[in-house]
């Protein structure tokens, strides 16, 4: 069952599982109705320029309901500085990654109407009239022993790492219409699905791939949030935004389940955007299979934790992105203040592979700075420019992107021409 609310705001859909039964919900929401494609609009309607971003804005919260009451006024100072960050890069089409999922996209709300829609520090208020926020994998009680521990309790055996439902989830937003009733949600697919998944080996034993029980992989989910397909109409234009948030290749053992979890991940977009035969395997949450249409445009984008030459997630895990033929990755979006920080922050930053002027996360030692955001636009959405937000001490506005404050990550956004989008966007 699929239901949507509308009225003068923006959208926001849940879908919510049963115990025997995949279903996608309503949720209390508000949105404004997508207006009627423009009159005569074609494909031979001028470009327009689609300005896309991603940004890991650290906005979650140690307990339930912490960040609804942290954006239930204008005044939390990190909430303050990520708004200003993206009033200064404005972009039409934004992923937050690691913001708390909040039932009937409250916090989404919040974020908006207090924060984006209000001047930062002389910043121009950005509009949103459209946002799209669903249930994550994090933080829910999956009632088994998934880190074999021998104890069925904490962040290490929910679905997706997180000590409450909702923890570092996801949102949208949007200065274009949704296509509500097009979105797809990958929240419940599961792990062992993957055709050659690399599902996890414990080491203490001969036989391969045993980390979980065959009973375990009935449940264990492949996505460690979820992973979304929203169609945004951008004039007379469907653009496809992939957003996900794959989970860090860190933080287990020598089995290494979280780091062929982040390969499996980022290999689900792959897939997806592959054509049929690949895809085949795939299904969503209402049950529909397959992956993208050949031929649709696309945007990747999202915080994948996984630098394509440095760091700790398998090698080649993000080439499965940087590689196909459909998706483009250059220009590669730089910024002058990632040098610099590579710099003076020296150790292992001067032993990365990878240029310095890439990397889009201020991370401690190990593994330094690394480049784990993207915005991979498909072969069909020329690019027009490409950055990352991460400014020069010399720049007045460093104070923005230094160390962990409002976020140990950099927004990242990529200008593509979306062919026949009239009057709509950038020039």
């Amino acid at each position: 069952m699929a239901t949507t609310t509308t009225s003068r705001r923006a959208l926001t859909v849940t879908t919510l599982a049963t115990a025997a039964l995949v279903t996608t919900a309503a949720a209390p929401g508000t949105a404004s109705a997508a207006p009627a494609a423009p009159a005569g609009a074609t494909a031979s309607a001028p470009d327009r320029t689609l300005r896309v971003a991603t940004f890991n804005a650290s906005l979650n919260r140690n307990a339930a309901g912490a960040l609804v009451s942290d954006l239930s006024t204008p005044d939390n100072a990190q909430a303050q500085a990520v708004a200003e960050v993206i009033q200064r890069t404005d972009p039409d089409l934004l992923l937050v990654n690691e913001f708390d999922y909040v039932e009937g996209g409250v916090a989404a709300e919040l974020f908006r109407d207090n924060y984006l829609e209000r001047s930062q520090n002389g910043a121009d208020p950005v509009d949103y009239p459209y946002h799209f926020v669903a249930p994550v994998n994090t933080g829910v009680p999956s009632g088994l022993d998934l880190d074999n521990n021998g104890v069925v309790a904490g962040p290490n055996d929910a679905f997706g790492f997180g000590f409450y439902p909702g923890q570092y989830g996801m949102a949208v937003y949007s200065k274009h219409p949704i296509d509500t009733d097009a979105v797809r949600t990958f929240q419940h697919l599961l792990w062992k699905d993957m055709p050659g998944a690399l599902l996890p080996d414990d080491p203490s034993t001969p036989r391969p791939a045993d980390w979980f029980s065959a009973a375990e992989l009935e449940q264990v989910r492949l996505s460690s949030k979820s992973h979304w397909d929203v169609p945004v109409r951008v004039g007379a234009r469907t653009v496809h935004f992939l957003v996900s948030h794959p989970t860090p290749p860190v933080f287990d053992g020598p089995e290494d389940r979280n780091g062929t979890r982040n390969h499996d991940e980022i290999r689900l977009w792959a897939d997806y955007v592959s054509g049929p035969r690949a895809s085949a395997w795939i299904t969503d949450d209402a049950g529909a299979s397959g992956g993208l249409r050949p031929g649709s445009s696309f945007v990747i984008a999202g915080d994948q934790n996984s630098d394509p030459l440095d760091g700790d997630s398998i090698p080649g895990a993000i080439q499965q992105l940087l590689d196909l033929p459909r998706v483009q990755d250059s220009p590669v979006p730089q910024s002058e203040g990632a040098v610099e920080a590579s710099l003076l922050q020296g150790a292992v930053n001067l032993t990365h592979r990878s240029d310095a002027a890439q990397d889009t996360a201020d991370f401690s030692e190990p593994p330094g700075n690394l480049r784990a955001d993207y915005v991979l636009p498909s072969v069909n959405l020329r690019i027009t420019d490409s950055a990352v937000f991460w400014k020069p001490s010399s720049d007045p506005l460093s104070h923005l992107t230094t160390g962990s404050f409002p976020s140990d990550h950099r927004l990242v956004h990529v200008d593509v021409t979306v062919p026949g989008a009239a009057g709509l966007g950038r020039r």
